[in-house]
Formats: structure tokens, C-alpha cells, sequence
């Protein structure tokens, strides 16, 4: 009997084929209306809470001058009382440009996966990015000219020991949900920071100098430092400003708040849309523009959206199909590949450049893993690995040219370098006699050294896995040490796996990289304290004269005085070589020409200016 397929079936299929489209249309339809009237209800929430604020502060106002405590000849704190620099001063000359229109969406890639983008408790360069969109502080960083400019602090004031610090907040500041930013936010802050039961100890290396934060008023707050400090300002204005009614349920179980995903709010242009609950399973970061915005200027994008791509050819292509407006560039294929491309230089900004701040790449030797010293605990170990690295030959060959050796924690166009130092160079024959002096030799003519007891000098190399600059120094390194009768293994790894070894110190020598700042603190990363707990000495490196040196540069505010103390550092670093410091590099950028009012700054590009750093017109704007 032979079956056939008939007329019948085939429209029954059809029509079967026709409900399950209908279907899932109209399942995706109601998931939209349902997301639609979810954003609707949380804005109705939000305006009824404002409403309910204006009414409240409304009620107060009047009581106030009721009382008499409120007067045009009073009116309270003043924005500006002292006359210092306010930050918005760049941003509102922008939003008068002709062209100038808020809207669009800035999209970014990040080349690692995020562990988390919880304040504090996150550890890496990205989360720190998102960060800064979201949280505010008292003070900024002019990025043109680098002088210190009022943010949520209009004013402020200094005691003539530079022990005690004032800050007056301004009056309309505000989080993103329309709760005003005051005094007590500040004092919570430094509070929730030094809680030991919170996951900060890098941050509570910083503020250790700090005795106390206290709110003199609700808009005024006093900083008491233990004693002379000269990086004081920067501590103090640079301190985020978390919200207390927002944060401190956290103290509660601080467990929660620590082993968070994506806990992040606060007072600055862009928010979260919902501020607990962002996971990094979603491969996306997006922020939104806070639409309570209190700055005298509001944010130029509507949107802020990071995707992580850990691929670098993939990351190429989402920027050359406009997926992405930004493209961070390895010098091989900035010099070969895209400088030379005429459909893709049609629509790109590039940009090269090499600030102060920028900072440097590195091989760190762990002196000691569970417990135990290990081969690179002995500094002649440590000068050696750094006599068998070619910089100059990576700077040539694997960099092209764009950029230069690095010789220590300081950058050459920093006051805290030591001019007088000299790069390793490459010396085999030196290391080789570092080597025999610290008792490694060929025992059994395998071409791999051994030490006394016979065990081979073998290591692994763990780096990031997704780089592909990291993947082609690590295979460099493999040769070089090899001559030498070193056997290196590469370990490239995901990039969360590598923060769990840092925290964990369970490496054996690790390739990374360190940004830069203005006037770099060693403490955080080369003072022996800080190999407690998850401090980012997590080498084990320990000088107590180094450490000695730190303190007292810590504690020298005058530069004339301080400046010397920090090139003495650098030289016992440079000749303890905890690290071998690999290059400093130029970063290559790429951006799409949608983007106006692109430029090169002392601390780099300026795309994320407050609130306004890039803009797209209004005719050349794609996501409406």
C-alpha cells in the first residue's frame, strides 16, 4: 500500500506552519507588552516617589521660613561659595554647539567577560569603566588641564596642617532616584568601605590615612586625616559617594553584597535598570541615561552598551559592520591591516597616543605559593628571567614601534621616574651567571637547568587567553627562556579564572598589565602589607626598606621633598625586579565618525567626560 502526500496535507501543514508563526509572533508581542508595562509601572513608581519627595522637601521649605531659619539673605548652601572650578564648564560650551543633540546610543566592547560590576568588590579595569558612568564623586580631574574641579562638592576648603578637609556639597544633588545626595551618603560611604566584613582591602589600603568622616550639616562634610598626606585631595574628593539608604541594608548580610554579580547605583548621568540584579550571564552591560539627572547639563546619549566580545577578529568585524563605535587596535593590524583599508578609514576617526597616565605591561613572579618560597623568592632568580627578555626587540617586532620598553612602576614623563636608570637589556650571559650563582645548572644535559636537588627550572606563564598580543609575547618568552635552558609552559586562561588565582596567590608567574595615574601610590601593589588577604601584592614581594620609603613618601607633602623619595623607591624596585617590566604600549583607536567632539586629552580619549564627552547629531543618530 503506498501512502501519498496529498493536496490535504500539504494546506494541513501550512496551516500548521501559519498558527505556529502566529504563535510565536504573538507570544514575542505580549513578552514586549509585558517588558512596555513593566518600564511603565517602574516609572510611574519613580514619579510617584518624586512626587512624594517635592512634597515633602516642599513642606520643609516652608517650615523653614516659618521659622525664620531660611531668607533671601539666607539661602542656603551655596553651589559655588568659594569660587573654585565647577566641572561642567566643558560640557555645557559643548551642548551650545550648532550641531550639538542629545540621543543615540554609545556602544563598546570589552575583550574579557566581567565577574561583576558590584562597587568595591570588583577587581578589573571594565567594571571600573562602567563604574564611573554610574557613581560620582566630590571631586574631578580636569582632563585638559589636570586641576581639581567641584563635581558634587561646590566648594571646599583646607586647614593649614592639610589635616581636615571641608566639603560643601551642592543643595540640588541628587541619586538616581530623585533622594538628595548629602553629608550623611559621605560619611556611609567611608564607613562601608573601612567595614572589614565588606570585600575591599585595596580600598582600605587607600583610606587608611583618613581618621575620620564626619557631616557637619547636611550639606557639609569633614574629612580629619591622621596626619600629612600628599595625596590627600585626591583621597578625600576622589572618595565614591554611595547612597546610604541604598547600600546599608547590605551591612546586614554583607555576604550578599560581596559575592554579588551586579549591585551598582548612585548619583551619576547613567543608571541601571535595575540596579541588584545584573548578571554577566547576559554577556552585556547596558546603562541608561538617569533621567534625574541633577548636573546644570544632562547626558548626551540615551544609552550605554558594552558587549563582550572576547574574540579580536570578531571585535573587528562587529566595529567594521557598525556594530560597535569604538575599536582598540593591536599594532599589527593597526599598521598593516586597517590603516591601509580605504572603506574602513572612510568612516573611522584613528587615534595613537601615549599619556602620562598610561600604563604598563609586566611578568610578576610569585615568591610564594601555599606557604612556601619558591624559586623567585631569590631576587638573582628574578634579575635573571629580566636579563633573557628582548624589550626593545618586543617594542620592534611585536609592537611596530608603538610604544617602549618599560623600566619600572613610574612612567618616563612622570616626575616620580628616575631618569638616572638604565633598561636590563638583554644580557644572557648575565643571566646565565646569575643562574650558576644561585646554583642552577645542566645536571643531566637534558638542556633544562636543575637546581641543587636536581628539580628542573620549569614554570607555567599563566595570561589572559583572548589577547592575542598576550598569546604571541608568551610564545616570545618560550623561546628566549629556552636558550637560556628555562622551560617555560604558556598557560593562557579565562579571564575570571585568573582573578579567583590572584586572589587565591596560586600562580607561578602571571602576564598582566597595570593602568597608570597622575602620581602612582606604590603602596597598593609593593608594600608588603598588602600581601594580606586579597591585596594586590600578590607576588609576596617583601622590602622593609621599601616599605619604610613608601610611608614616608606617603607622608611628605611637599613635592619638592616627596619626588626624591619616590625615585629612590623605584630604584629598589628596579633592583629587586618583583616584576620585569615588560612595555608601556600606545593605544591604536578606532572611532566611528558619528561620534563629534572626539579629542586626545592629557588622560586620553575623552569619551567619558561628565556628562557630555562625545555626541552624534541629530541626522546621523541610528538608534532613535
Amino acid at each position: 500500500m503506498e501512502n501519498r502526500f496529498g493536496a490535504k496535507d500539504v494546506f494541513f501543514a501550512t496551516a500548521m506552519l501559519v498558527l505556529l508563526a502566529v504563535l510565536l509572533t504573538t507570544m514575542y508581542m505580549i513578552d514586549r507588552q509585558w517588558e512596555k508595562l513593566a518600564q511603565m509601572q517602574r516609572s510611574l513608581s519613580e514619579q510617584s516617589g518624586d512626587i512624594r519627595y517635592l512634597r515633602q522637601s516642599y513642606a520643609d521649605l516652608q517650615k523653614q521660613v516659618a521659622s525664620g531659619a531660611l531668607t533671601t539673605a539666607n539661602p542656603g548652601v551655596s553651589a559655588s561659595a568659594g569660587g573654585k572650578p565647577s566641572a561642567f564648564a566643558r560640557s555645557l560650551a559643548v551642548s551650545q554647539r550648532p550641531d550639538y543633540a542629545e540621543g543615540d546610543w554609545l556602544v563598546q566592547a570589552f575583550g574579557n567577560s566581567i565577574k561583576t560590576i558590584t562597587p568595591l568588590v570588583s577587581s578589573d579595569v571594565y567594571a571600573t569603566q562602567v563604574q564611573n558612568y554610574v557613581l560620582e564623586s566630590l571631586l574631578v580631574r580636569d582632563p585638559q588641564t589636570l586641576n581639581w574641579e567641584g563635581l558634587l562638592a561646590g566648594d571646599w576648603t583646607v586647614s593649614d596642617d592639610g589635616k581636615r578637609f571641608v566639603f560643601r556639597l551642592r543643595p540640588q544633588a541628587t541619586f538616581s532616584d530623585g533622594k538628595p545626595v548629602t553629608a550623611e551618603d559621605v560619611a556611609f560611604s567611608y564607613a562601608f568601605i573601612m567595614d572589614e566584613r565588606i570585600k575591599a582591602p585595596r580600598e582600605r589600603a587607600y583610606y587608611e590615612k583618613i581618621s575620620s568622616v564626619k557631616a557637619l550639616g547636611p550639606h557639609e562634610v569633614e574629612f580629619q586625616f591622621k596626619e600629612p598626606y600628599y595625596n590627600s585631595l585626591s583621597l578625600a574628593g576622589g572618595l565614591p559617594v554611595f547612597a546610604k539608604h541604598f547600600y546599608a541594608r547590605f551591612l546586614q548580610k554583607p555576604e550578599s553584597f560581596n559575592q554579588s554579580k551586579g549591585i551598582l547605583f548612585g548619583s551619576g548621568p547613567y543608571r541601571l535598570a535595575d540596579p541588584q540584579n545584573w548578571s554577566p550571564d547576559k554577556g552585556v552591560i547596558e546603562l541608561e541615561r538617569n533621567p534625574r539627572y541633577w548636573g546644570p547639563v544632562q547626558p548626551s546619549f540615551n544609552r550605554l552598551v558594552w558587549k563582550v566580545i572576547e574574540n579580536e577578529t570578531a571585535r573587528l568585524t562587529s566595529y567594521r559592520n557598525g556594530e560597535v563605535d569604538v575599536y582598540s587596535a593591536q599594532p599589527r593590524e593597526y599598521k598593516t591591516n586597517l590603516l591601509t583599508d580605504p572603506q574602513l578609514m572612510q568612516h573611522s576617526y584613528h587615534y595613537e597616543y601615549l599619556p602620562p597616565t598610561a600604563g604598563y605591561r609586566y611578568i610578576g613572579w610569585n615568591e610564594s605559593r601555599n606557604g612556601e618560597p619558591t624559586r623567585f623568592a631569590d631576587r638573582r632568580v628574578r634579575q635573571e628571567m629580566t636579563y633573557l627578555v628582548d624589550k626593545q626587540r618586543i617594542v620592534d617586532e611585536i609592537m611596530l614601534g608603538y610604544g617602549e620598553p618599560a623600566l619600572g612602576p613610574f612612567s618616563p614623563q612622570s616626575k616620580q621616574h628616575a631618569a638616572d636608570l638604565k633598561p636590563y637589556g638583554f644580557h644572557p650571559d648575565k643571566a646565565r651567571a646569575l643562574l650558576k650563582e644561585a646554583g642552577y645548572a645542566d645536571r643531566n644535559q637534558d638542556g633544562v637547568l636543575e637546581d641543587a636537588e636536581g628539580r628542573p627550572f620549569r614554570f607555567e606563564l599563566v595570561y589572559p587567553q583572548a589577547s592575542e598580543q598576550y598569546t604571541t609575547l608568551a610564545l616570545f618568552l618560550k623561546d628566549a627562556y629556552a636558550r637560556a635552558g628555562v622551560e617555560m609552559i604558556p598557560k593562557p586562561t579565562e579571564w575570571s579564572v585568573m582573578l579567583d588565582l590572584l586572589d587565591k596567590k596560586d600562580f607561578q608567574a602571571i602576564m598582566l598589565g597595570w593602568s597608570g595615574s597622575l602620581e602612582g601610590d606604590l603602596y597598593q601593589i609593593f608594600h608588603s602589607d598588602q600581601r594580606k588577604n586579597n591585596g594586590d601584592n600578590f607576588v609576596g614581594y617583601s622590602n622593609p626598606k621599601l616599605d619604610a620609603l613608601i610611608e614616608k613618601a606617603r607622608a611628605t607633602v611637599d613635592e619638592n621633598a616627596r619626588m626624591p623619595l619616590w625615585r629612590e623607591a623605584e630604584r629598589m624596585i628596579y633592583q629587586d625586579q618583583p616584576y620585569t617590566f615588560l612595555t608601556r604600549g600606545k593605544s591604536l583607536v578606532l572611532v566611528d565618525k558619528r561620534m563629534h567632539n572626539v579629542e586626545v586629552l592629557l588622560t586620553g580619549l575623552n569619551i567619558s567626560e561628565t556628562p557630555i564627552g562625545w555626541y552624534v547629531p541629530l541626522d546621523e543618530q541610528k538608534y532613535r
